[in-house]
Protein backbone atom coordinates (compact mmCIF):
# COMPACT_ATOMS: atom_id res chain seq x y z
CA UNK A 1 0.00 0.00 0.00
CA UNK A 2 1.59 3.28 -1.11
CA UNK A 3 0.76 6.66 0.40
CA UNK A 4 2.16 10.06 -0.28
CA UNK A 5 2.52 12.07 2.92
CA UNK A 6 4.55 14.95 4.25
CA UNK A 7 8.14 14.28 5.29
CA UNK A 8 7.94 15.56 8.87
CA UNK A 9 5.06 13.49 10.36
CA UNK A 10 5.89 9.80 9.77
CA UNK A 11 9.66 9.93 9.23
CA UNK A 12 10.89 9.36 12.83
CA UNK A 13 8.70 6.26 13.24
CA UNK A 14 9.79 4.33 10.16
CA UNK A 15 12.67 1.95 9.71
CA UNK A 16 15.28 2.25 6.99
CA UNK A 17 13.55 0.01 4.44
CA UNK A 18 10.00 1.27 5.11
CA UNK A 19 10.42 4.56 3.29
CA UNK A 20 11.77 5.78 -0.02
CA UNK A 21 12.46 9.47 -0.50
CA UNK A 22 11.64 10.90 -3.93
CA UNK A 23 12.19 14.63 -4.20
CA UNK A 24 10.17 16.48 -1.56
CA UNK A 25 7.65 13.70 -0.80
CA UNK A 26 8.01 10.36 0.96
CA UNK A 27 6.58 7.10 -0.36
CA UNK A 28 5.63 4.88 2.56
CA UNK A 29 5.75 1.19 1.85
CA UNK A 30 4.12 -1.12 4.32
CA UNK A 31 6.73 -3.88 4.45
CA UNK A 32 5.76 -5.16 7.87
CA UNK A 33 3.24 -7.59 6.36
CA UNK A 34 5.81 -8.84 3.84
CA UNK A 35 8.13 -10.44 6.39
CA UNK A 36 10.05 -13.53 5.33
CA UNK A 37 9.83 -16.23 7.99
CA UNK A 38 11.99 -19.28 8.57
CA UNK A 39 10.48 -22.75 8.58
CA UNK A 40 10.64 -24.19 12.09
CA UNK A 41 11.49 -27.68 10.86
CA UNK A 42 13.80 -27.36 7.84
CA UNK A 43 14.93 -23.70 8.27
CA UNK A 44 14.12 -22.73 4.69
CA UNK A 45 12.49 -19.40 3.82
CA UNK A 46 8.69 -19.08 4.02
CA UNK A 47 7.54 -16.37 1.62
CA UNK A 48 4.38 -14.30 2.18
CA UNK A 49 1.24 -16.19 1.22
CA UNK A 50 2.98 -19.56 1.39
CA UNK A 51 3.32 -22.25 4.00
CA UNK A 52 1.41 -23.16 7.15
CA UNK A 53 1.23 -21.33 10.45
CA UNK A 54 0.52 -23.40 13.57
CA UNK A 55 -0.33 -21.70 16.88
CA UNK A 56 0.03 -23.85 19.98
CA UNK A 57 -2.08 -23.49 23.16
CA UNK A 58 0.69 -21.52 24.86
CA UNK A 59 0.50 -18.97 21.98
CA UNK A 60 3.83 -20.03 20.44
CA UNK A 61 3.75 -19.65 16.64
CA UNK A 62 5.37 -22.22 14.34
CA UNK A 63 5.86 -21.47 10.64
CA UNK A 64 6.21 -24.33 8.14
CA UNK A 65 7.20 -23.98 4.49
CA UNK A 66 5.13 -26.98 3.28
CA UNK A 67 2.97 -29.83 4.48
CA UNK A 68 5.99 -32.17 4.61
CA UNK A 69 7.53 -30.14 7.44
CA UNK A 70 4.18 -29.77 9.20
CA UNK A 71 3.58 -33.55 9.13
CA UNK A 72 7.07 -34.27 10.46
CA UNK A 73 6.45 -31.77 13.28
CA UNK A 74 3.16 -33.48 14.15
CA UNK A 75 4.96 -36.85 14.19
CA UNK A 76 7.30 -35.27 16.81
CA UNK A 77 10.42 -35.86 14.75
CA UNK A 78 13.62 -34.12 15.72
CA UNK A 79 14.91 -31.90 12.84
CA UNK A 80 18.50 -32.64 13.91
CA UNK A 81 17.97 -36.34 13.12
CA UNK A 82 16.25 -35.91 9.73
CA UNK A 83 18.89 -35.83 6.99
CA UNK A 84 17.33 -33.26 4.63
CA UNK A 85 17.01 -30.43 7.20
CA UNK A 86 19.51 -27.62 7.63
CA UNK A 87 19.84 -28.42 11.34
CA UNK A 88 21.12 -31.92 10.47
CA UNK A 89 23.53 -30.57 7.86
CA UNK A 90 24.98 -28.00 10.26
CA UNK A 91 25.24 -30.50 13.11
CA UNK A 92 27.14 -33.01 10.96
CA UNK A 93 29.54 -30.44 9.46
CA UNK A 94 28.04 -30.39 5.97
CA UNK A 95 27.19 -26.64 6.05
CA UNK A 96 28.97 -23.65 7.56
CA UNK A 97 27.89 -22.97 11.15
CA UNK A 98 30.14 -20.18 12.37
CA UNK A 99 30.94 -17.31 10.08
CA UNK A 100 31.07 -13.54 10.54
CA UNK A 101 28.70 -13.02 7.59
CA UNK A 102 25.81 -14.63 9.51
CA UNK A 103 25.74 -11.73 11.96
CA UNK A 104 24.51 -9.38 9.23
CA UNK A 105 21.37 -11.46 8.77
CA UNK A 106 20.04 -11.03 12.32
CA UNK A 107 16.64 -9.42 12.79
CA UNK A 108 16.83 -5.85 13.99
CA UNK A 109 13.48 -4.55 15.15
CA UNK A 110 14.80 -1.14 16.21
CA UNK A 111 13.61 1.55 13.78
CA UNK A 112 16.34 3.59 12.10
CA UNK A 113 16.16 7.20 11.05
CA UNK A 114 16.34 7.41 7.27
CA UNK A 115 19.68 8.40 5.81
CA UNK A 116 20.30 8.26 2.07
CA UNK A 117 24.05 7.58 2.41
CA UNK A 118 23.38 4.77 4.88
CA UNK A 119 20.83 3.21 2.51
CA UNK A 120 23.28 3.32 -0.42
CA UNK A 121 26.09 1.82 1.66
CA UNK A 122 23.75 -0.89 2.95
CA UNK A 123 22.67 -1.91 -0.54
CA UNK A 124 26.29 -2.04 -1.72
CA UNK A 125 27.31 -4.04 1.34
CA UNK A 126 24.51 -6.61 0.80
CA UNK A 127 25.99 -7.58 -2.59
CA UNK A 128 29.53 -7.84 -1.18
CA UNK A 129 28.40 -9.92 1.80
CA UNK A 130 26.42 -12.32 -0.42
CA UNK A 131 29.48 -12.85 -2.64
CA UNK A 132 31.76 -13.41 0.37
CA UNK A 133 29.30 -15.86 1.91
CA UNK A 134 28.90 -17.88 -1.30
CA UNK A 135 32.71 -18.03 -1.76
CA UNK A 136 33.21 -19.23 1.80
CA UNK A 137 30.46 -21.82 1.44
CA UNK A 138 32.04 -23.22 -1.74
CA UNK A 139 35.47 -23.33 -0.02
CA UNK A 140 33.88 -25.17 2.92
CA UNK A 141 32.37 -27.76 0.58
CA UNK A 142 35.70 -28.25 -1.27
CA UNK A 143 37.58 -28.77 1.99
CA UNK A 144 34.90 -31.19 3.22
CA UNK A 145 35.13 -33.26 0.03
CA UNK A 146 38.96 -33.39 0.06
CA UNK A 147 39.05 -36.07 2.78
CA UNK A 148 36.75 -38.36 0.80
CA UNK A 149 38.84 -37.85 -2.33
CA UNK A 150 42.06 -38.82 -0.53
CA UNK A 151 40.37 -41.89 0.95
CA UNK A 152 39.05 -42.99 -2.45
CA UNK A 153 42.54 -42.63 -3.96
CA UNK A 154 44.03 -44.79 -1.19
CA UNK A 155 41.43 -47.49 -1.77
CA UNK A 156 42.04 -47.37 -5.55
CA UNK A 157 45.82 -47.76 -5.03
CA UNK A 158 45.28 -50.71 -2.69
CA UNK A 159 42.96 -52.40 -5.18
CA UNK A 160 45.45 -51.81 -7.99
CA UNK A 161 48.27 -53.37 -5.97
CA UNK A 162 46.16 -56.44 -5.24
CA UNK A 163 45.05 -56.89 -8.85
CA UNK A 164 48.14 -55.70 -10.73
CA UNK A 165 48.38 -59.07 -12.49
CA UNK A 166 45.08 -58.26 -14.19
CA UNK A 167 46.37 -54.98 -15.56
CA UNK A 168 49.34 -55.70 -17.79
CA UNK A 169 50.35 -54.06 -21.04
CA UNK A 170 49.69 -56.12 -24.22
CA UNK A 171 53.38 -55.89 -25.25
CA UNK A 172 54.48 -57.34 -21.92
CA UNK A 173 52.07 -60.23 -22.41
CA UNK A 174 53.41 -60.89 -25.93
CA UNK A 175 57.06 -60.87 -24.80
CA UNK A 176 56.65 -62.96 -21.66
CA UNK A 177 54.35 -65.94 -22.09
CA UNK A 178 54.44 -66.73 -18.37
CA UNK A 179 52.19 -63.72 -17.73
CA UNK A 180 49.39 -65.24 -19.82
CA UNK A 181 46.98 -67.78 -18.51
CA UNK A 182 47.80 -71.32 -19.73
CA UNK A 183 45.65 -72.56 -22.58
CA UNK A 184 43.58 -75.60 -21.72
CA UNK A 185 43.52 -78.35 -24.37
CA UNK A 186 40.78 -80.95 -24.30
CA UNK A 187 41.62 -84.29 -25.88
CA UNK A 188 38.35 -85.59 -27.21
CA UNK A 189 38.35 -89.12 -28.56
CA UNK A 190 37.09 -89.76 -32.06
CA UNK A 191 34.37 -92.04 -30.78
CA UNK A 192 32.78 -89.19 -28.84
CA UNK A 193 32.94 -86.86 -31.84
CA UNK A 194 31.23 -89.45 -34.06
CA UNK A 195 28.45 -89.89 -31.51
CA UNK A 196 27.76 -86.16 -31.45
CA UNK A 197 27.45 -85.87 -35.23
CA UNK A 198 23.91 -86.13 -36.62
CA UNK A 199 22.99 -89.34 -38.43
CA UNK A 200 22.47 -89.29 -42.17
CA UNK A 201 19.63 -91.24 -43.84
Amino acid sequence: MLKSVGHNFYTPFLSLFDQLVLGNCVLLVNLRRMRLEKCWFCSSTVYPGHGIQFVRNDAKIFHFCRSKCHKNFKMKRNPRKVKWTKAYRRLHGKDMTQDSTFEFERKRNRPERYDRNLAENTLKAIKKIDKIRSDRASDHIKNRLKTGKVQRQKEARKQLELGIHLVKAPLALAQDSSLCLPKIKDNVSQAQTEENQPMEE
